[in-house]
């Protein structure tokens, strides 16, 4: 089979198990999951990507619920709140000198969808326990790499080519 056709299977069943589990076993935003998952394929897929992918992500989870938290802690009026994340943003591209978060994007990708998941629950960044939105937009961004992940290799196992998605983007 073409890689394409091949992915088109993979990632179109996957997808579909994706929307299903999201929504039923892991309650976490499914759109965040598909921002891991392409995430995963613009970091050059494989293991290599995952790990790139989901340190990346993660580390704009924890640059975002700081933010989050400053803001909160200093009853934030339009200003400050912009001032947060000006910092913020400075830090997700000094994060990037490290090597393996040195995709500036992923990082954003993972502050994005933390910021998003908090505004899509209504729950705020302090809110203790499992609905805490930060854990579950890491949660999310985990589960979108691993999905990433699979179809990449059942997508390949079907497939005579040998250039991954990611190459094609």
């Amino acid at each position: 089979m073409k890689k394409l056709d091949a992915y088109s299977v993979s990632i179109g069943v996957l997808g579909a198990i994706d929307t299903y589990v999201t929504a039923t076993w892991i309650l976490v935003p499914v759109w965040v999951t598909f921002i891991a998952w392409a995430s995963f394929f613009i970091l050059g897929g494989k293991s290599a990507g995952l790990k790139q992918s989901i340190a990346s992500n993660l580390t704009g989870v924890m640059l975002a619920s700081l933010t989050l938290l400053a803001i909160a802690m200093l009853n934030a009026n339009p200003i400050v709140a912009a001032i947060c994340v000006g910092v913020g943003s400075a830090a997700m591209v000094q994060a990037s000198k490290v090597p393996l978060l040195a995709a500036t994007p992923a990082i954003v990708w993972g502050f994005a969808s933390t910021v998003g998941t908090t505004v899509a629950t209504g729950k705020a960044i302090a809110t203790p326990g499992l609905e805490n939105p930060a854990l579950v937009a890491a949660a999310a961004m985990i589960l979108g790499g691993v999905f990433g992940y699979l179809s990449e290799v059942w997508g390949d196992a079907m497939t005579s080519e040998s250039t991954s998605i990611g190459e094609r983007v």
